[in-house]
């Protein structure tokens, strides 16, 4: 009886220390790294696991900023000082060097977060390394403007609005002023990477102010940026489209469901990540699909809504107009 009594009262006094080390376990995306392409993040804080104790914090005069690339290179900046290397993922396991440490669970991944955690081989412990998501203009990887070929077009409003023909004419209102409501769309990725002169970069986003810039980058070509304005009248009746569309609503991940579909993910060329963020007021959302339309047989491998197809094929379009 005693020893029952005794085995209680350990469990009593561990069991906390045990729930705590398991309860970040459980990444939302069955497929890491088709979140993890092209994202930019912050480093925030370490902590340790069994005492859920902060052990260090981000300085914020000298913030470690790290951008994963598609082409599975990533770029860090610290203090002013910019290194260069390559990433993988295995799994669940993130191939990447931080701190001294070379290999890491991916222990969260979602559009606020990016949780690594490390377990040392003696036994004492393990440690999580938490990651902040941070938007493209809050995060020091811009290349230098003699470095981009850089085409710049301003366009004047033109009342019919052809890339969005679903959306009928509003009342005209205030363009400078609108509804006040902050938004921000961002388009990257979607087709496919390879051939004679792949893509390495499509990304396209339209700020609150309506200014639209699309960077376009290819193994030939280099990159091309170019930047136009969008009014915010339009702005705002295409963010109504997406919040009409239930949009915040959608899943995160619309991945594979068969047997075809996984495979066509490794054949080549490379279906590139379709990742799509919609910004309207204090909410975000991204959602992600791994393959994006039909392919060259004609064939569409996912399941999502069709609206999507309409929200990006209007983002192409306000950027390709001339």
């Amino acid at each position: 009886m005693l020893r029952k009594i005794l085995f209680l009262l350990i469990c009593c006094m561990f069991l906390p220390m045990m729930v705590n080390a398991q309860q970040y376990f459980s990444p939302i995306y069955s497929d890491p790294q088709l979140f993890l392409v092209e994202t930019k993040w912050a480093y925030y804080q370490t902590k340790h696991v069994e005492s859920n104790t902060v052990i260090h914090q981000d300085d914020a005069a000298k913030t470690y900023f790290l951008y994963f690339k598609i082409d599975h290179t990533y770029e860090q900046y610290l203090d002013g000082v910019l290194k260069k290397g390559s990433w993988s993922i295995d799994n669940k396991t993130l191939n990447f060097p931080f701190r001294n440490i070379n290999q890491f669970t991916i222990a969260i991944m979602d559009n606020n977060f990016l949780i690594l955690q490390y377990t040392q081989a003696n036994g004492r412990g393990s440690y999580q390394y938490i990651f902040k998501w941070v938007d493209s203009k809050n995060a020091p990887f811009a290349k230098p403007n003699y470095e981009l070929p850089e085409v710049t077009i301003s366009e004047k409003h033109t009342k019919k609005r052809w890339w969005m023909p679903w959306v009928k004419d509003p009342k005209p209102k205030n363009d400078i002023i609108g509804n006040g409501i902050y938004i921000n769309i961002e388009l990257i990725g979607g087709g496919y990477y390879g051939g004679l002169d792949a893509v390495s970069k499509d990304f396209i986003t339209i700020e609150n102010d309506g200014r639209l810039i699309h960077e376009f980058e290819s193994e030939q070509n280099g990159l091309l940026v170019k930047k136009k304005t969008i009014p915010r009248r339009e702005l705002e009746e295409f963010a109504n489209y997406f919040i009409e569309q239930r949009f915040f609503d959608y899943k995160l991940i619309y991945d594979c469901e068969t047997a075809l579909c996984q495979k066509r993910k490794f054949s080549k060329p490379t279906p590139v990540p379709l990742r799509l963020s919609f910004t309207y007021g204090d909410r975000r959302k991204v959602v992600t699909i791994p393959i994006w339309g039909k392919d060259d047989r004609n064939i569409q491998y996912l399941d999502y809504p069709p609206a999507i197809d309409k929200m990006v094929d209007a983002i192409q379009n306000m950027a390709a107009r001339i």
